[in-house]
């Protein structure tokens, strides 16, 4: 039905947009955990005792010198692949249903990937 096929079109391009987003999302998600990354994981950065300390005890390396943020980058790494796995979800419906073989389909899918990225 012709109603149908509207509808079918209007999905196609929606879920088209949506990719687009979370692709867009994912990129700022990655910046963002580029961001929380400490700036040395070196070991002489991580046994090496801060002003004031009182030194490690026999040895071991200082947990005041452990970096704050690491936590924090495994969280953004925890969302990139919540992330990601929406995206190849999103992918593959929108390319089962432009293998359908239908014109209407197809636009509807360029038209989203096009307002998505525009977006």
């Amino acid at each position: 039905s012709p109603a149908g096929m509207v509808l079918s079109v209007l999905v196609i391009l929606l879920l088209s947009v949506l990719y687009e987003a979370v692709k867009m999302g994912k990129a700022v998600l990655l910046r963002r955990a580029l961001l929380a990354l400490p700036r040395s994981l070196s070991q002489e950065a991580l046994t090496e005792p801060h002003e004031g300390d009182s030194g490690p005890a026999q040895g071991s390396p200082s947990l005041t010198a452990f970096p704050i943020s690491f936590p924090r980058w495994f969280w953004f790494h925890v969302g990139q692949t919540l992330f990601h796995v929406v995206q190849v979800v999103l992918g593959y419906m929108v390319m089962l249903a432009v293998m359908s073989y239908n014109a209407w389909i197809f636009l509807g899918a360029i038209v989203g990937s096009t307002l998505g990225y525009f977006m």
